[in-house]
Order: C-alpha cells, then structure tokens, then sequence
C-alpha cells in the first residue's frame, strides 16, 4: 500500500517544487513528480481526481498569500494546455526592510536546522531524480522535504525533559577510540543542532566546566536523578553551545574534491567554502565527518588532512572486506 501523505506536507512540497524551478512545471510533471501527487498515482487514483486535487491545493496557497503564476505558451498565451506553473522567488522572498530580533532570530535558525538535509526522505530523492531527468534544475533539490523534528537518538527526550525541569543527569559516554564507554553526570542546559546532529551542552559534574556532548555516543539510557541546579543557568546556553562548536569546526578544516551534481556536492555545499583545488568544509568530529565521508563512496575525496583522509580509506577498505567475505560465502 502507498504511504498517504497528509495535505499539509503535500502543500509543502508544492510550494518548495514551484520555488526550485525558473521555467515551471507543468501539471503533468508536478503529478508525477512531487511527492503527495505520485503516491497516489501509484496507488491507482484517477488522472481526473488528481488534477482537481491539483487545483484545489493551488487555490488554496493562493488564499494564503503564496504567489503562484501560470505561464502559457508563448505564441498562445491563453492556452492553458501546457501550461507551467511556478512561485517567483523575487515576489516571495521577505522584503530587504524586515528586521528580526535576537530571540526570533534563534527560532528561524531552528526552524532551518529542522529542514536540513537529513529530512529528504527515499522518496523524495526518487522525485528530485526525476525532475531533473525533465531537465528541469534548480538551485537546490528541496522537492518532498518533511517538515518534522526527527530525533533519531534516543537520548534527546529525556535529556529534553531534564533540561526542562533542571535536572542533574547521568549517562554513558563512548570517545573515538575508547574501548568502554566512561560514566558523566552533567546539568543539562541546552540541546543544539549542528552539522545536522544533536548535541546536549551542560556543565560536567566532575570538572565543573562546560562541555559539549554528541548524542549519538551516548550508551545505554539517560538517567535524571533527584539533584536540580538554578535554572537561570540555561540562560544564554545554547548560543554559547553553539559558538564553541563552531570554533572548533573553525579549527578542523577539510580540503575536498567532489563530484558536481552529485549528493556530496549538494550536502557538503551546504556549509563549504570554495577552495582552489575543490572545497573547504569546517568538521567538529573527525570519526563521524569520516563516516558521512565514506558513505559517499566515489563522490568525494579528501585530500587533507591526512588524518581524515585515511580514516575514510580505512572505512572503505573495511566495506569492500566485508562484501568480499559475503560474497565468498556464497
């Protein structure tokens, strides 16, 4: 059975497809292509059924404001037949007087965080795919993107709900190149997204000192005890989180080449820099760069630092020995 994607995202995701192409789409490509159309003509629903689905959600954007145009042929513009449809981004896009403050500044950095590439589900990479095989490219393959927080680790409600209530926790920690994880209790004051994964901040027990730590790495369960601390020290946490991250993404710079018009290039774009010889992208963890490294196998290599370029070696070198005992076992 097809997965029933609910109207809200289906909205979505006609916005993000019209604001991804200059030429438009035309009905027949949106239907196809956009995610929320094509699953239910992959279940079977009607051509007539959809194009009314079709111009009911456009009408409905437009009651909300979102400016949709319909472009014609060019030597019969009143035929609607092949007509495309796309949002011009100069009539979108904020006006260059808007000014936020601080506080809603953090919301938007939020808010783009949640709609970060590790949202673009299997499908929706299927749609991008097939967009571009029209020949219709945009400025970046946002068609399908799920606007949902999706807390892959374990560990981030509870530490959520500690923070909430200020209360000391405690947790197994793994380091890179640890054999055994170590045990920390810390006031929990923030969590923060960066380069796509969780970080819980707060004070270490122990050293009494700030200290940043990757959800991921964390074993077993969160425990939250009955000892709380001032709650007026979660204030300004996150931001301070967040400055100390990047300083020392700063501090770990990776000279790269990669494949244009691949995934690298779309997900290492995001935050690189260009270089002469490729691209320079900033990285907290060296072990976990080298993981999202490896897993895009030929479409990227790194030429330094060394250190990170043989760790990603080392983790190709283990997949293609994995495969080959696999495939001696046959």
């Amino acid at each position: 059975m097809a997965t029933r994607i609910p109207a809200e995202e289906r909205l979505t995701n006609l916005v993000v497809a019209l604001m991804s192409t200059e030429i438009g789409l035309t009905k027949q490509q949106i239907l196809d292509n956009v995610s929320g159309y094509r699953q239910r003509a992959d279940a079977g629903t009607r051509s007539d059924a959809l194009e009314k689905m079709f111009e009911r959600d456009k009408e409905d954007l437009r009651a909300l404001g979102v400016p949709i145009e319909t472009i014609g042929e060019a030597s019969d513009p009143n035929d609607l037949r092949e007509a495309r449809y796309r949002i011009p981004q100069a009539e979108y896009d904020l006006p260059g007087d808007i000014e936020f403050s601080p506080a809603e500044l953090a919301v938007l950095q939020l808010a783009g965080s949640v709609w970060s590439a590790e949202s673009v589900s299997g499908d929706a990479q299927s749609g991008v795919r097939k967009i571009r095989a029209l020949g219709i490219d945009g400025d970046e393959p946002i068609i399908g993107f799920s606007p949902r927080i999706t807390a892959r680790d374990a560990a981030f409600s509870p530490l959520q709900d500690a923070i909430e209530r200020s209360k000391v926790v405690a947790f197994d920690y793994l380091k890179p190149g640890e054999d055994s994880p170590r045990r920390r209790r810390i006031r929990p004051l923030a969590l923060v997204d960066f380069e796509a994964r969780w970080h819980v901040f707060g004070i270490d027990i122990e050293a009494e000192e700030d200290r940043t730590f990757l959800l991921s790495r964390i074993v077993g369960d969160v425990r939250a005890g009955a000892q709380t601390f001032d709650p007026s020290l979660r204030e300004g946490a996150g931001e301070r989180a967040l400055r100390g991250l990047e300083r020392v993404a700063s501090d770990n710079l990776a000279l790269l080449e990669v494949t244009p018009g691949t995934e690298a290039a779309l997900r290492l774009g995001r935050r690189a820099m260009a270089a002469p010889q490729g691209i320079h992208v900033p990285f907290v963890d060296l072990h976990i760069f080298a993981d999202e490294l490896a897993s895009y196998g030929p479409e990227v290599r790194v030429v330094e630092p060394a250190s990170l370029r043989d760790a990603v070696v080392s983790r190709l070198l283990a997949v293609v020995e994995t495969n080959s005992d696999t495939e001696g076992a046959r």
